[in-house]
């Protein structure tokens, strides 16, 4: 089965456990229960997530920067994440055309 977000590729060094364990550690929490509560998100996508069958979307992102104060450019890195523009579909934008 193909991945559409290819999460597991090599070549992106994609790891959302170095993210979640960071948080975990500077916001003092005990494990991924407490991130899921704190993240206000059901445990099953923390899981999901670990597991690398759900990405780690905008407003999570937007969320974790809110409680842990740490940038969205930090976040991003700290889950290997060094794209320099992000498109919110899987299609480039095509321009449009004039009559």
């Amino acid at each position: 089965m193909a991945n559409l977000l290819d999460l597991q590729s090599d070549e992106i060094n994609y790891d959302p456990n170095h993210l979640f364990d960071t948080l975990i550690q500077r916001l003092h929490l005990k494990n991924d229960a407490a991130l899921s509560r704190a993240l206000e998100v059901a445990p099953p996508v923390i899981s999901k997530i670990r597991h690398r069958t759900l990405p780690v979307g905008a407003s999570l992102l937007i969320t974790m920067h809110e409680i842990s104060g740490i940038s969205i450019k930090e976040l991003r890195a700290l889950m290997g994440d060094r794209r320099e523009k992000f498109r919110n579909t899987e299609h480039p934008f095509k321009p449009k055309q004039e009559a």
